[in-house]
């Protein structure tokens, strides 16, 4: 993972400018170059940063990649709330489907999966990334859950998995792409598996929390 210490990250500072103006410039060129041709040289060209603090604080392109990967778990996104589970389990994967096949926006996410089979730190920070968007997206499912749309007990990272899954195989597995009407139908049967309690220990569920 990242080599930073904890506490050097001051919201304005130099430390922190320079933190973020290397992490940017490693993911714009992941995106443009895939991780084989990511090269410290490169990052510190495109950010303006000298080479040597590259070196110093991540290591190596390798901790640049896992670091700038990190970054996801500190943007602001919450899960749709239409008022249904259905509805808020579409909205993830139509967002899911325009952030992979959107030209200009799907290179950087679809070189993200890739530097994870290229890289063991790159794995575990992509893998921290979707830990932290599991948890976030559960939220919709708690939601169902208090409105007694599912029942108590039903694994909400679970759901998310299922509903997401389908897009997931598609793009990266059988590699026949996806489109809008794949992520309804991903989003409805998960809604349905859910509300039959697919999802709850009893249903074959680990009734696990969040995350």
């Amino acid at each position: 993972m990242a080599t930073e210490i904890s506490g050097t990250r001051r919201p304005g500072g130099r430390t922190e400018r320079t933190r973020l103006a290397a992490l940017n410039a490693t993911l714009e060129l992941l995106g443009e170059r895939g991780y084989a041709e990511l090269t410290v040289e490169a990052v510190a060209e495109r950010s303006g940063v000298h080479k040597t603090t590259l070196y110093r604080r991540w290591e190596s392109a390798e901790g640049l990649v896992a670091a700038a990967l990190q970054m996801g778990t500190e943007q602001e996104w919450a899960a749709p709330d239409t008022g249904s589970l259905e509805g808020d389990l579409r909205g993830i994967n139509l967002e899911l489907v325009r952030y992979f096949t959107t030209p200009g926006e799907r290179e950087l996410p679809t070189a993200s999966i890739s530097a994870a089979f290229l890289s063991a730190r790159a794995a575990g920070a992509l893998q921290e990334f979707y830990v932290d968007r599991h948890a976030r997206s559960a939220a919709a499912v708690h939601r169902a859950i208090e409105r007694g749309e599912v029942p108590a007990g039903t694994d909400a990272v679970e759901v998310v998995r299922v509903a997401c899954g389908p897009i997931f195989y598609r793009l990266f597995v059988s590699r026949e792409g996806v489109t809008p009407q794949d992520a309804d139908v991903a989003a409805k049967a998960a809604a349905a598996a859910a509300k039959a309690g697919v999802f709850t220990a009893a249903g074959g569920g680990s009734a696990s929390p969040p995350g």
